[in-house]
């Protein structure tokens, strides 16, 4: 993992501003939320209500990829142009990543990502 890649996720984690080059970490309302940003787009998401959210933004690159993995309880990997998002494909859009992983407990299940539940 990239130097820049550590020190974004712990100031996201930490709810602290950061900005290097591409990336940048926002923080809002008394420091009770925090967005990762990638080249202005926001990937992920973090509040004390909320939990972890991600997205790719439209952008499934390295770069993206990497910055994400960074996160505690994401794993990403790509096959065949197709990304999976701990260990089941994943479209890029938004979802929360405490509700994603029950994809595993419930199998029949499918995540609507209008929602962020699983149907």
């Amino acid at each position: 993992m990239r130097k820049i890649t550590q020190d974004a996720i712990r100031a996201f984690s930490e709810h602290k501003k950061f900005k290097r080059g591409n990336t940048e970490v926002e923080v809002c309302v008394s420091e009770l939320f925090a967005e990762l940003k990638l080249h202005g787009n926001t990937i992920a998401k973090s509040g004390v209500f909320d939990g972890l959210m991600i997205s790719s933004a439209g952008w499934n690159t390295v770069t993206t990829k990497e910055r994400l993995n960074g996160l505690e309880g994401v794993n990403i990997h790509q096959k065949d142009f197709t990304w999976y998002l701990n260990g089941h494909e994943w479209n890029g859009a938004w979802v929360s990543i405490g509700t994603w992983n029950l994809l595993d407990k419930f199998p029949n299940k499918t995540y609507n990502y209008s929602m962020h539940y699983l149907d």
